[in-house]
């Protein structure tokens, strides 16, 4: 298996969930829940990247690995590539991001993530999907949904439902509900990236692309500059991430009841 590292930012900061890193799950803040996540996946180095000095405290206590890092930053990638050059890696480490509110993130996925990348030389980052099954997530907004070549790099995401079944919504552009048309197999991003090094030091000095800022999806970024991302299809949906309490509850749940 090939060797790789795992950033995990965690803002302190959340308009629905104050304090969310910090927050209790089974007698464990939620960032150390996922950092044992990512260590059991194989990492040879696990970092939380914060810009939270409690965050920071909570990671030291615990024996974890923490930098604090700028709250300046536009977005993740961002964060992720001011540790890669604070930490000295070189432009062939592979790191994969995983995000500071999925304490149920598979293991398995993030080192799928990682191998995926490094056997192929052609990326410049890997990402996961799964099947769509239903009309209400193809038509969703909130969904991502992406396409992919024959050689499992990714084409285009959009918020948008796509690949469009032309002749089956002519026949009945009005069901939006249901079963989706026969043969049509969307894909729903899932949103973990592993990167290479060397796309984290470039990424800063890329102009946004005009489809990143339609869409609000930031990897359009490294595909309107030419970078290749290779698209791992999961065989089913990873469990969900906290987002709202309700998120937050469900959680516990989960956690609670694996302890008994």
């Amino acid at each position: 298996m090939s060797a790789f590292k795992v950033v995990i930012p965690a803002r302190y900061a959340s308009s629905r969930l104050p304090g969310k890193p910090l927050a209790d799950i089974a007698g464990r803040p939620m960032v150390l829940r996922v950092m044992d996540q990512a260590l059991a996946a194989g990492a040879e180095e696990v970092w939380i990247a914060t810009d939270h000095a409690g965050v920071a405290e909570a990671v030291e206590k615990s024996g974890g690995k923490v930098l604090m890092t700028r709250a300046d930053h536009p977005s993740g990638t961002d964060r992720l590539a001011e540790v890669v050059d604070a930490l000295g890696w070189s432009d062939e480490t592979i790191i994969v991001n995983v995000q500071g509110d999925e304490p149920l993130i598979e293991p398995a996925i993030v080192s799928r993530a990682a191998q995926a990348l490094a056997q192929d030389p052609a990326a410049a980052i890997a990402t996961a999907a799964h099947a769509i099954s239903t009309r209400e997530d193809f038509f969703n907004p909130a969904v991502v949904k992406l396409v992919a070549d024959t050689a499992g790099h990714a084409l285009y995401f959009s918020r948008a439902p796509i690949p469009w079944p032309r002749d089956a919504m002519l026949a009945a552009p009005e069901l939006v509900t249901g079963p989706l048309p026969a043969g049509l197999q969307p894909l729903r991003h899932v949103g973990l990236y592993a990167y290479r090094a060397r796309f984290l030091r470039a990424y800063a000095k890329l102009a946004p692309s005009p489809f990143e800022q339609i869409e609000m999806l930031e990897q359009l970024r490294a595909l309107w500059h030419g970078y290749k991302i290779r698209v791992e299809v999961l065989d089913a949906a990873p469990a969900g991430g906290v987002d709202t309490p309700e998120d937050l509850a469900r959680v516990r749940a989960i956690f609670e009841q694996a302890a008994t």
